[in-house]
């Protein structure tokens, strides 16, 4: 912790733990066919499960709970987050796994990385270099050079979505952190499960249909779904610790390697092939990091 600094080493355990939480909820989302009602049900049992943890271990602890300006912060980046994490398991799962998460990836963290210049003042020219390299970085970690693996139109539409949708998130959380960072968590869950309840009953009510379906009950879509619920609320609780440490660009952009995790799961779990491209993003990876901690 001493030589990347908090700040830096809870940014990157935040993408090692996203990397894990995505793979999984894209997971449960293929298994319900990776339809948006699917998407809706797994983030609504997961994020709802994460609020109970996040909101007893907070209440616990004797934290106060959150009130006025910060409050609305963690809510309103909820309500974001679970459109664009719906937008962005869709597209996980309709295709290569990675594909479309460059853009993901690239956007959330570009959008903090302007906010912060604001609220930080500028980076400086070496941490300046390593958020270059760490975007190229990204690029070549989560893209494919095969074009039997590249997303489709409609998956890169919803991963630009999910990850303008992201890069706001993590902005909101920064100031929904200033409560503390469980009940910043548990605030922005508040919005996220209750947003994805909300849409769900909505398509119900319309009598929106799609092929595919879930069953809660099935105890492997079970099992991805609050495993990927677990990781994703550890790299939330490490983000929020990070930008409590910290420049929020730092943050950001570190946490935004996460699709290094998630590629290296689908290489290991699914056995899908990792390009040379994507292989040499992953040492590009660490000299920005360093870059980035000086």
């Amino acid at each position: 912790m001493t030589f990347l600094g908090a700040n830096a080493a809870f940014g990157l355990l935040a993408a090692a733990l996203w990397g894990g939480g995505d793979f999984a909820g894209s997971i449960a989302v293929r298994r319900a066919g990776s339809t948006i009602r699917g998407a809706l049900l797994v983030v609504f049992i997961g994020h709802l499960v994460s609020l109970a943890v996040v909101a007893t271990l907070a209440t616990l602890q004797g934290n106060p709970l959150p009130t006025g300006t910060t409050l609305w912060w963690g809510i309103g980046g909820g309500v974001i987050a679970s459109v664009s994490l719906v937008a962005f398991y869709i597209a996980l799962s309709t295709g290569h796994m990675g594909s479309a998460a460059a853009v993901s990836g690239l956007l959330c963290a570009i959008v903090p990385a302007i906010v912060s210049v604001f609220l930080d003042g500028a980076p400086g020219v070496l941490r300046l270099s390593g958020f270059l390299l760490a975007g190229t970085a990204i690029w070549m970690i989560a893209s494919s050079t095969d074009p039997t693996h590249s997303a489709s139109r409609q998956a890169m539409v919803l991963s630009v979505l999910g990850g303008i949708g992201f890069g706001i998130y993590f902005v909101a959380l920064k100031f929904a952190g200033q409560s503390g960072v469980l009940w910043g968590m548990a605030s922005a869950r508040i919005g996220s499960s209750t947003t994805a309840l909300a849409i769900s009953l909505l398509l119900l009510l319309v009598g929106f249909r799609e092929k595919g379906h879930i069953d809660p009950r099935h105890t492997k879509t079970l099992l991805f779904i609050l495993g990927g619920s677990l990781l994703d609320t550890g790299g939330n609780l490490s983000y929020l610790a990070a930008t409590r440490a910290g420049r929020l660009d730092v943050a950001a952009v570190l946490a935004s390697i996460y699709p290094a995790g998630t590629i290296l799961l689908a290489a290991w779990l699914l056995h899908e092939k990792t390009s040379r491209r994507q292989r040499f993003g992953m040492l590009l990876a660490l000299p920005a990091v360093a870059l980035i901690t000086i």
